[in-house]
């Protein structure tokens, strides 16, 4: 039995292979703009953050002015394709069924699209209503900001420092560790990319793993290492 008192999942990138889609969309309308950058490039750069961010990102360092209408445009195109083509994570749903003790998911997607994805894939009953959404928090700050982690937290009593997150990007990463959590990182989306590991790690992972089906030992080896620390 694990000994944290909440488990925490992003859900893009690592219950649903959402991420690739996502940037194969957002590159595409990227690149019509005038701002050429491949799908694994964007998903390396900026997998974690909100496309609005990622516009300001872009924005920033091209000076290429972006219209407001890429927002409501990406979106709709997103959802289009996920509704067609989205995937859970390879053994996803066993690895989160099988944990025991209180889990939910925190994301910096809208509760709509969460909603769509986690019914798509059959994981929606794993989680019922313990699913959160960066987009409904009071000041609307996602990740890498903390406060949807802490958000997690007061909702489902639990302490931030006996709390594990597992996540597949820096920012997600950056945002745990702010809120004081213990974090694993998770490279077994279609978006990796070689050195995702290791910017895991520099970020603050405290270990990275490749497959879900070493979810359950992982977490308990934390807990161990924990109690004897």
């Amino acid at each position: 039995m694990s000994g944290f008192d909440l488990i925490i999942f992003d859900c893009d990138g690592v219950l649903v292979d959402s991420e690739i889609i996502a940037a194969q969309v957002e590159s595409k309308l990227l690149g019509q703009a005038g701002y050429q950058i491949s799908p694994e490039e964007l998903a390396q750069r900026f997998a974690g953050l909100t496309w609005k961010d990622i516009l300001l990102e872009v924005e920033r360092e091209s000076e290429i002015p972006l219209q407001a209408s890429l927002l409501d445009k990406s979106d709709k195109m997103i959802d289009q394709r996920l509704a067609r083509d989205l995937l859970a994570i390879d053994g996803a749903a066993r690895a989160a069924a099988l944990l025991p003790g209180k889990k939910c998911i925190c994301s910096n997607s809208g509760s709509k699209r969460l909603e769509m994805m986690l019914k798509r894939t059959g994981l929606a009953p794993i989680f019922g209503a313990n699913v959160f959404s960066a987009m409904d928090t009071p000041d609307v700050r996602t990740k890498p900001a903390p406060d949807i982690f802490l958000h997690a937290a007061r909702q489902m009593q639990a302490k931030p420092a006996n709390t594990v997150v597992i996540e597949d990007s820096v920012h997600g990463i950056e945002g745990a560790r702010a809120a004081g959590m213990r974090v694993v990182g998770f490279t077994g989306a279609t978006h990796s990319y070689p050195g995702h590991a290791d910017r895991l790690t520099d970020a603050g992972a405290e270990t990275v793993i490749h497959r879900m089906s070493d979810l359950a030992a992982t977490i308990e080896a934390l807990s161990a290492w924990s109690e004897l620390g």
